[in-house]
């Protein structure tokens, strides 16, 4: 029987090539949809956590607003307890500091969250002002931070004018001149910054202070962020001492 060959058939081997071929087909799919389904859950996490901080952050805005107006109600009367007073004062320095750091955490999960923005690089957030019980003193809170998901630190230097008029005539006055509580390097025309997701000027959580020249009544804050590499941010805040 020249032309017939007789080949020995392995079936064991032929069903674990079928099995391996089965589960490859069935393993593709489901690691994909574990990738997604992952994905999703990460994304749920981070949103949760920032509207949690979020929540925390408004709560202590309002108890600073709160204890900031019973101090100077409590100033204002000549019966005040004197460790009446500074308890509040250390009160209030506690939940700044507090406020602060959930900031930190507030513009990180921003970030995260809106990694995709349009509007991306430093946003002037706030120059925040409050009276003091010595006329002409005040202190005050300017907070810069970031839009988008770009992990890498801005760096830059800020130039801030507190315009007004002095004795009826237009005058604009250097932050520097009026406050000795900014970052180490600032020059009497600007004020260097570097953060990745949130800064405060001053730093740390504390507040700073600013005297204004007898006869000067200001009118706003004028704000210029040159930063490294990008466009220059501009924005205009108007004074409020409450």
């Amino acid at each position: 029987m020249s032309g017939w060959e007789v080949r020995p058939s392995n079936r064991a081997q032929e069903r674990r090539l079928r099995v391996s071929l089965v589960l490859l087909l069935v393993a593709v799919p489901l690691a994909f949809y574990a990738g997604n389904w992952w994905q999703a859950r990460s994304t749920q996490q981070r949103a949760l956590a920032f509207e949690q901080t979020q929540a925390q952050v408004e709560a202590q805005a309002r108890e600073l607003d709160e204890l900031r107006q019973r101090m100077a109600v409590l100033s204002s009367g000549e019966q005040l307890a004197q460790q009446s007073n500074e308890q509040s004062r250390l009160t209030i320095k506690l939940l700044e500091e507090q406020n602060f750091k959930q900031q930190q955490e507030l513009a990180f999960y921003k970030g995260v969250l809106a990694p995709d923005s349009k509007v991306t690089g430093l946003l002037i957030r706030s120059f925040d002002v409050h009276a003091t019980e010595t006329p002409g003193v005040y202190r005050f809170k300017l907070m810069l931070s970031r839009i988008g998901g770009d992990d890498k630190p801005l760096q830059g230097r800020l130039h801030v004018q507190l315009e007004g008029s002095m004795n009826g005539k237009a005058t604009s006055l250097p932050l520097s001149q009026l406050s000795g509580d900014l970052p180490a390097g600032s020059t009497e025309k600007a004020i260097p910054f570097a953060f990745k997701h949130l800064q405060a000027i001053p730093e740390g959580g504390r507040l700073g202070e600013l005297r204004i020249p007898e006869g000067f009544v200001p009118k706003r804050i004028g704000i210029k962020a040159d930063v490294e590499g990008g466009k220059a941010v501009e924005r205009q805040i108007e004074w409020t001492d409450g």
